[in-house]
């Protein structure tokens, strides 16, 4: 063979480095995969359906990208690893071709009140040196224009060391001049206190003077630290006390006072209630203590500021006549032309820069925002394309993506801008893994892997990989139902009355009167952004009371709870369980509960061992005592049915409803339970598991059972946002059923959605826009789905039109 030969047949050769095309998963057993093996293709977008709980997250979020973070984290030093979350390695036997993971998902973002959208991203950070540049008056670094960073001022004597053991003292002064508000502290809202709620001032505090729920007149930690702590007069009616005891009173710092022989700290009473009650998350709040806040406090934009957060001297430098308050209050996509028109040769790099991040809104949707939003208040789907920003611009490739439905939220207008996005950050060499249920999303991948054929047990196993056309011929419940249409219905409910809202500006809203239907299923749709929430949300639930209707909001927030807490303790469904127990083998309730007298005292009912390694990953180990059971020995050998308590929080909520509606374990009040989780679609969840692994839809849901439970009855009005949340295509005809047979049973039912097939479902659709932000905030339409494919006068018609085949 000639050279020449020979050097063609080398070039023609694939170079090795080639041949790590793959992602191998091998033997993945998180959660309920059991066993799976899976080849994902690098640089290919490759999308992840199957019902909810079949184990998409867990193969994708919890095998592929948690392996893949754990390995970069150990890369670094053991001293950086120390300051790291330290995971577990997954369980699985084999994992090859891993590239770093980028991971974006629904997470809402802390509601920190000082984070903003503009502090979550670099928008803020690159204004603040814009205006510390280019800003007049000059007033300081960029410092001078954050409403986190307040002005300090310090100065005395410092010891300054020279050689030869030399020391001399100098005068030194210090000074920062920082934004922040000093009146709210960068707030933007000043919280005041109606004392006349706390305690009446006619009375002495021996005569019971306080009115603070669960401030009783013998209460040691409350009440007789006032009375005895030496500071005060308790015999004294309140409103004759002096200056001095009424500071002492009200305003006290923190002291150590001595009472009845124990040492105690006294603390002023305003700063007690601020720390007892005001730290709280309102929701988690119980409904009595909920109400005492309500009329005891009232929340104000700052006066000072006028909301902005921001000291008057940052407030005074502009650009263009406009100063960064003014500024970061605007839509983003104006402050995107605003910032266009600068001409600034100074700063080109920076004008460059900024322009970028505020295209990047606009580009997926977002540019109805303004940046002094507070991050706490995005949606879960908002909040994912708020992080997505940073990565539109990024020169890395062979990067994995991983995206946790990343069309939640969405208009289906606006899902092609994420369908692009997901095909640009694929074509610049990454690989892109999607877990979704939505089919305009499905359809655009190169690679579907199909997890099922159930959830929960029944699920965790891979039927299906290949494409997308291959996958609607396979014969799985997703290939089965990728092209299923709703129809419009035939006949229509009349309603029954009406919540009338007038002249709501909440937000973008303009001045929007509208009539609300009760007792039919409405829906109401529009472009992310038009003013959907502000008009539910905002306005609705502030003027329902004129029509006698409850709202019962259902959205997709956290639920408050620890590890310990899960489905049978957060619906009530363990109380009927444990009495059910207790009668049935002549004890007490209270040994059926993990939190109480029947937990085992190893592991105090946590069922593992958690031990801290420092840098390393923790280890959690199941309790060798009760072996992960959470239960004493001896309450185990009681049964119910055959079973005891751990094995019947171990069962599903499809297992469990069959268990308790029949034979010996017969419990009515529980098989009611289990009865409305399963009409929400939760059936594959098990009562033991604990809610900070459930999904928002997961969450939502189960707040909805838990609703339905415990109010029951007419005159009320749920309120859904987006309650397809996660939901499979063959669990939608299921959730529609149920919101059927609760308007059916003469409750009102009003959801917020974008999917198709609940707009085509329902009795009244009330559309908002055109757009978003300000180009939205009106009634575009109002009427039923059937007229509204008829006129398609808006985006929503045109695309509804589309989805029935009309």
């Amino acid at each position: 063979m000639s050279t020449a030969k020979r050097a063609d047949t080398r070039a023609a050769a694939p170079h090795i480095a080639d041949s790590h095309d793959l992602i191998r998963v091998r033997g993945a057993r998180v959660n309920n995969l059991k066993d799976v093996s899976v080849e994902i293709p690098k640089r290919r977008l490759t999308v992840f359906t199957g019902v909810s709980g079949s184990g998409k997250s867990s193969l994708v979020f919890g095998t592929i990208a948690a392996e893949s973070q754990r390995m970069i984290n150990e890369t670094y030093s053991a001293f950086v690893q120390g300051f790291m979350p330290a995971p577990a390695r997954p369980e699985v036997d084999v994992l090859e071709g891993l590239t770093t993971a980028i991971i974006v998902d629904q997470e809402r973002m802390g509601a920190n009140p000082r984070s903003t959208v503009g502090t979550a991203t670099d928008a803020n950070a690159l204004l603040r040196i814009l205006f510390s540049r280019v800003g007049q008056p000059h007033i300081g670094s960029p410092n001078a224009f954050s409403f986190n960073v307040p002005s300090v001022r310090a100065s005395g004597a410092i010891t300054v060391e020279r050689g030869a053991g030399r020391t001399r003292t100098e005068k030194a002064t210090f000074t920062r001049t920082g934004g922040m508000c000093t009146r709210c502290e960068g707030r933007g809202a000043v919280s005041d206190i109606d004392l006349s709620q706390l305690y009446d001032d006619s009375k002495s505090i021996a005569e019971g003077a306080f009115t603070i729920p669960g401030w009783k007149s013998d209460s040691w930690w409350t009440v007789r630290i006032y009375a005895e702590s030496g500071f005060l007069d308790p015999n004294k009616p309140i409103r004759e006390f002096t200056e001095k005891e009424m500071h002492d009173f009200l305003h006290r710092e923190p002291t150590k006072v001595k009472v009845e022989g124990a040492n105690l700290t006294y603390e002023g009473l305003i700063p007690k209630i601020q720390k007892s009650f005001l730290s709280k998350d309102r929701e988690a709040m119980q409904p009595h203590i909920r109400a005492f806040v309500d009329r005891a406090v009232t929340f104000t934009t700052c006066p000072e500021c006028d909301g902005t957060r921001l000291s008057e001297a940052a407030r005074s430098s502009r650009i263009a006549g406009l100063n960064i308050a003014d500024v970061c209050a605007m839509q983003i996509s104006d402050l995107a032309e605003w910032v266009r028109d600068l001409d600034e040769r100074s700063v080109a790099p920076l004008l460059a820069a900024l322009r970028q991040i505020l295209d990047s809104f606009v580009e997926i949707g977002l540019g109805y925002l303004s940046l002094d939003r507070s991050s706490g208040t995005l949606s879960g789907g908002e909040a994912q394309r708020v992080k997505m920003i940073r990565h539109l611009g990024s020169s890395l490739t062979d990067t994995t993506y991983v995206f946790d439905e990343p069309t939640t939220g969405l208009h289906p207008h606006d899902i092609q801008r994420v369908n692009d996005l997901l095909l640009r950050l694929r074509d610049k060499g990454n690989t892109v893994l999607v877990v979704e249920h939505k089919p305009e999303t499905i359809a655009i991948a190169d690679h579907v892997v199909d997890l099922g054929p159930g959830a929960g047990t029944a699920g965790g196993t891979v039927c299906f990989e290949g494409t997308v056309e291959e996958l609607r011929t396979a014969g799985t419940l997703t290939g089965r139902h990728l092209d299923d249409r709703a129809a419009l219905k035939e006949t229509v409910r009349k309603p029954t009355g009406a919540l009338e809202i007038r002249g709501a500006t909440r937000n973008n809203l303009r001045n929007v009167d509208v009539d609300i239907p009760l007792g039919v299923l409405c829906v109401v749709t529009g472009v992310a952004g038009s003013g959907k929430s502000s008009l539910i949300h905002g306005s609705l639930r502030r003027q329902s009371a004129a029509g006698g209707a409850g709202i019962v909001p259902v959205d997709q927030g956290a639920i408050k709870g620890s590890r310990r807490s899960n489905p049978a303790t957060y619906t009530g469904l363990l109380d009927p369980i444990r009495k059910a127990f207790a009668k049935a083998n002549g004890v007490k309730p209270a040994l059926f509960s993990a939190n109480s007298e029947g937990a085992c005292p190893t592991c105090n009912g946590a069922g593992v061992i958690y031990t801290d390694l420092a840098m390393m990953a923790g280890v959690a180990t199941p309790c060798e005592e009760c072996e992960g059971k959470r239960f004493q020995a001896s309450v185990l050998e009681y049964r119910l049915g055959g079973k005891d308590i751990s094995e019947v929080l171990a069962m599903s909520v499809a297992e469990a409803e069959e268990f308790f509606g029949a034979g010996e374990a017969r419990t009515p009040a529980a098989h009611r339970i289990l009865d409305r989780l399963a009409d929400v679609g939760l059936g594959y969840l098990t009562l033991g598991q604990p809610l900070t692994t459930l999904s928002g839809g997961e969450r939502q849901r189960l707040k909805l059972a838990t609703h339905i439970v415990e109010k029951g009855g007419d005159r009320l009005v749920y309120v859904l946002d987006e309650p397809t949340t996660g939901l499979h295509l063959a669990d939608v005809e299921q959730l529609l059923g149920l919101l059927d047979r609760l308007v059916d049973a003469g409750t009102s039912v009003i959801v917020i959605a974008h999917h198709q097939a609940v707009m085509a479902h329902a009795d009244w659709i009330i559309d908002l826009g055109p757009g978003a932000g300000h180009d939205g905030g009106r009634i575009v339409f109002e009427g039923t789905p059937a007229d509204l494919v008829a006129a398609r006068s808006t985006l929503t018609g045109e695309h509804l039109a589309a989805y029935v085949g009309a």
